[in-house]
Order: structure tokens, then C-alpha cells, then sequence
């Protein structure tokens, strides 16, 4: 009451008359480029509505262990909250989040323009929606423009492997390519190895890419196979032979300095970095680094994994209403796309479409094919321990502790143990 009477007592002193209803909007969130974005167009909304926007913003290490003391409380203190897909099936499954399909059916808010494979990941839960999908991170492949059209670099990969080089359109032409590049100084390839987070979204898109996946419909394991096997030696070879040393320790910082450095032909990274390829004050390469989607197996086949962040209301939530009309504010076309425009990482397509966006980033649609054609992690209750099960096992494998065949098999006994103890695999 006492922030509503000042908020009020403020407006009303320079003239304005904000709706009696303005509340403080408590909001904790990640420190990542978007929400430095967010942080540009929140003083819009507070103008618009009375409300005050409170971020708190923290690194991810902080964020679950602040978030589930407030999500437990009957009354928590956090109105919005930005929930990661890691987190989607804990939060589900314990009854925090509230649904949101009233709201957007009262208010009519299309959520047919959002990227279908982002809704499944942090949108919709069995048939019910929880949240709007805020952010994307899917994984792409960046590579170096300039070394491709090297017309000595397309004379030497012609002898050698009989085929024209260029921007990769299969799995197999892309790895020809990092054996190639490895010369000179030069790596092929660098990766995140350190375990457990990196290395398992980057070996995910490995998966992929030999065209397997985590698991069939009905939770099944489907990566314990000849195709897995090719995916581990793939990643270790990548690692110990075309990397630079050190690189199974790297997390995606110290690759992406060792890329934008110019030490490297390629690195399968988050989509967002793309942008800084082109930032004199952190890259040596500015415009000469392209991304695209994760090479398939085939030509019309993508490799790349799936990432995003969400917005949500906790159950807990002091104030629902205000924070649903934040919500539909900051996830609006005008909002989407301002962010966008400033670098951000959009979950629209009618956002990736726009023609201004386009103008200023003329990747935007190979960002958008990467997420038409991205793959989905496992998303259940437990899927942060099976992140910390791939990190232990693949780390053993790309140090030869361990054999491909080896580490697949402990990863889908713990997989399958998982999935049951959660009542995805019967």
C-alpha cells in the first residue's frame, strides 16, 4: 500500500493519472544480453502503467536457489519470473507455475507466431500453457566466411577430398572441413568441453547431427546406438586432434575468445554470440563470421540444439494480474522487435521476418531456420541430473577413460532410471 500511495502521490504531483492499481513488479532474471535489453524498454512500461519494475538480476549458479524458497511460500516476493527449460518439468510437476490459457484467451493474444519448437520447450506442458517463450539460445554452427573463399583454401580441399568448398551442407562435408582448417596455427574446430553444462549441449548437436535423438515418443532411449557411438568419437576427436589444448576444460567463453580471436575455423555455439563476432572490442574477425544451423545428416536436415528461457507467473506471485500485463507488454511486436533490434534473441517469427530487423541483421533468417529445424533436450523433472550424467560420462569419454560404447551405456541406464522415477517411461 505504501509503494501504491507514493506511485499515485508522484503521478498525481506532475500531472499524470496513473491507473489506482500500479504495483511493484519484483523480477528476477539471468545476466544475459536480453536482459540488459528488457532493462532499455522497462521504463516504457512504467510510464504506460504506474507500475515500477524491480530486476533483479543474477548469474544462473544463483538463480534456482533463490527462486525455490519464494515458489514454496504461499505469498513470495517475486511477480515475474524467467524460467530456463532445464527447469520446466520441476516447476510443473511441483505446482508453481500458473497457467496461463484464461489470460490469453481473454485477452486474445496470438501465440501461433512463436517458433513451434520453442512453445514445446517452454510453453506448453501437456496441452497447457505455462509460459511465453522470452528468449532463444539454439546452437549454430559459426564459421569463418573469409577462409572458404580463399581461393588457395578451395584449390587445396578440391584436390584433397574431390568436392567444392563452401558453406556446409551435410554433417560429413563440415567435418571434412575441420580436418582441413587444422594447419598452420589453425584450429578446425574449438569446443566447450568443461562438464557438465557445456559439454552437453555442445555434444548434443553431435547427436543430432548423425540423425539420433534422446529418446522416441514414449521416452524410450534412442541414442545408445551406432549413431551415438559416431557422435562420441566425432566430439573426442574434435577435441584432442583439431582443438586447441585445454579445450575439454573450455567453457562457451574461452571457445568464443579462441574463435573471435581468429584461432579457429568454426565453433557450434549459442546463437546469441553472433552479434560480438562483429564487436571490434571482442573480436579480431569482424565480418568474417557467418552462422547457419547445424549441418544434418542430409542437405535438408539441421543438427542444432534447442534452448530457451520463458516467462512465468509463480503461483506465489504477490500481484498475478500486474505481472500478466507486464507479460503481454514486453512480449508485444513492438517490444519483440525493439529487442530485437538492439541484438537480441527472439522467439517470434514474426519478429525474424520483420524487414527492419532483416536490414540490420541479414542473418536473421538463417537464425530462424536454425529454430524451425532445432532438436529439443530431454524435458522432464530430472532434467538437470541427466545433464550432470552426460557431463560425467562424455568428459570420461573424450579423455579415453572410458569408451564411446562404454560411457553411451551408463548415460542410458541413468536416462532410463530417470525417466521411470518420473513416470515418462512406464
Amino acid at each position: 500500500m505504501i509503494t501504491r500511495r507514493l506511485l499515485l502521490g508522484s503521478a498525481l504531483a506532475v500531472g499524470f493519472a496513473f491507473p489506482a492499481y500500479a504495483d511493484t513488479l519484483n523480477i528476477l532474471m539471468e545476466g544475459v544480453p536480453d536482459t540488459e535489453f528488457v532493462k532499455q524498454v522497462v521504463p516504457e512500461f512504467e510510464a504506460a502503467t504506474g507500475h515500477k519494475v524491480n530486476l533483479e538480476v543474477v548469474n544462473y549458479a544463483e538463480m534456482h536457489t533463490k527462486l525455490v524458497p519464494q515458489l514454496v511460500a504461499p505469498k513470495g516476493s517475486y511477480s515475474v519470473i524467467v524460467v530456463d527449460f532445464y527447469w520446466v518439468g520441476e516447476f510443473i510437476k511441483a505446482g508453481w507455475l500458473q497457467p496461463l490459457d484464461e489470460r490469453i484467451a481473454a485477452d486474445k493474444v496470438d501465440t501461433s507466431v512463436y517458433v513451434p519448437a520453442l512453445m514445446d520447450l517452454v510453453g506448453k506442458v501437456d496441452g497447457t500453457t505455462y509460459m511465453l517463450p522470452f528468449y532463444n539460445y539454439a546452437m549454430g554452427l559459426t564459421y569463418r566466411t573469409d577462409l572458404l573463399a580463399d581461393p588457395k583454401n578451395q584449390a587445396d580441399f578440391k584436390a584433397k577430398y574431390g568436392m567444392d568448398l563452401g558453406v556446409p551442407k551435410t554433417w560429413d562435408e563440415y567435418l571434412k572441413q575441420v580436418e582441413f582448417f587444422t594447419k598452420d596455427g589453425m584450429h578446425g574446430v574449438v569446443n566447450q568441453g568443461l562438464r557438465p553444462d557445456p559439454i552437453a549441449m555442445e555434444w548434443s548437436n553431435y547427436l543430432f547431427a548423425n540423425g539420433a535423438e534422446y529418446h522416441d515418443d514414449k521416452w524410450n532411449p534412442t541414442f545408445n546406438n551406432e549413431k551415438g557411438v559416431k557422435a562420441v568419437e566425432q566430439y573426442a576427436t574434435a577435441i584432442n586432434k583439431y582443438g586447441p589444448v585445454g579445450s575439454a576444460s573450455f567453457s562457451f567463453d574461452e571457445a568464443f575468445n579462441v574463435m573471435a580471436q581468429g584461432k579457429a575455423y568454426s565453433y557450434i555455439t549459442y546463437n546469441f554470440f553472433r552479434t560480438a563476432y562483429d564487436d571490434p572490442a571482442k573480436s579480431a574477425v569482424v565480418g568474417k563470421v557467418e552462422i547457419m544451423p547445424v549441418p544434418g545428416p542430409t542437405a535438408d536436415t539441421g543438427g542444432s540444439l534447442n534452448g530457451a528461457w520463458g516467462w512465468a507467473i509463480p503461483k506465489s506471485s504477490p500481484n498475478s494480474d500486474a505481472a500478466w500485463q507486464f507479460i503481454k507488454w514486453v512480449e508485444s511486436p513492438e517490444i519483440a522487435k525493439k529487442r530485437a533490434l538492439a541484438g537480441g534473441s527472439p522467439t517470434r517469427t514474426d519478429v525474424f521476418d520483420d524487414a527492419e530487423v532483416n536490414k540490420k541483421y541479414p542473418y536473421a533468417q538463417a537464425l530462424k531456420q536454425m529454430l524451425l529445424t532445432s532438436h529439443n533436450f530431454p524435458v522432464f523433472t530430472y532434467t538437470p541430473q541427466m545433464v550432470e550424467v552426460l557431463g560425467r560420462e562424455l568428459s570420461l569419454a573424450v579423455a579415453g577413460e572410458k569408451s564411446p560404447q562404454d560411457a553411451l551405456t551408463q548415460i542410458e541406464r541413468e536416462f532410463v532410471e530417470l525417466a521411470k522415477k518420473d513416470g515418462k517411461l512406464k
